[in-house]
């Protein structure tokens, strides 16, 4: 399995054992031990830098599955949601092409960019789902994005104690894609 993401995934602000992609890793050894877990998350990866890196990324280690966590340094910057789109589609055919299955984990903006941008790009993910029939998570924070003690001093990167509810959110669409 590879996780594929931004400092959401790369645990950010905490030690590495203590972040979601960690806490997934455990549970697969105790529940799916025919799965291990490769991190190629970086902090501050665009789309386009996860485009650019792809493609050695899937042969070096050639998941059944690939966790998509990206997109949110793309809203943070205010890059064009056409451009985000492009990058992930790409991101997923090729993933898909080399034979994993893809589980795409949306993200949700603050306001302060204008209902139109926030709207659309969070509708992006969904309908990047349903065109490239990949699994979604609608919303990795879905559940605390408004408990600011689960934050770190950003206000962007959830804390160790958050980390249980991200797996928690992940598990779930993940499931179904974990075959024998």
């Amino acid at each position: 399995m590879l996780v594929y993401g931004d400092s959401l995934s790369a645990a950010y602000g905490m030690p590495e054992r203590r972040g979601w992609v960690a806490l997934l890793e455990e549970r697969l050894k105790r529940e799916r031990p025919d799965y291990n877990v490769a991190n190629a998350s970086i902090s501050g990866e665009t789309t386009a830098g996860g485009l650019a890196r792809i493609a050695n990324v899937l042969a070096r280690h050639k998941p059944a599955v690939v966790i998509v966590e990206l997109g949110a340094n793309d809203g943070l910057r205010g890059l064009p949601v056409a451009a985000m789109k492009k990058n992930l589609a790409a991101i997923i055919q090729q993933s898909q092409k080399a034979g994993a299955r893809v589980l795409l984990v949306g993200m949700r903006l603050p306001p302060n960019y204008g209902e139109d941008y926030t709207k659309a790009f969070e509708h992006a993910f969904s309908e990047l789902a349903n065109s490239h029939r990949a699994a979604l998570l609608p919303f990795l924070l879905e559940g605390f994005a408004d408990k600011a003690e689960l934050f770190q001093a950003d206000r962007i990167h959830p804390v160790a104690a958050a980390q249980p509810g991200v797996l928690k959110n992940i598990w779930k669409p993940l499931v179904p894609l974990l075959r024998k």
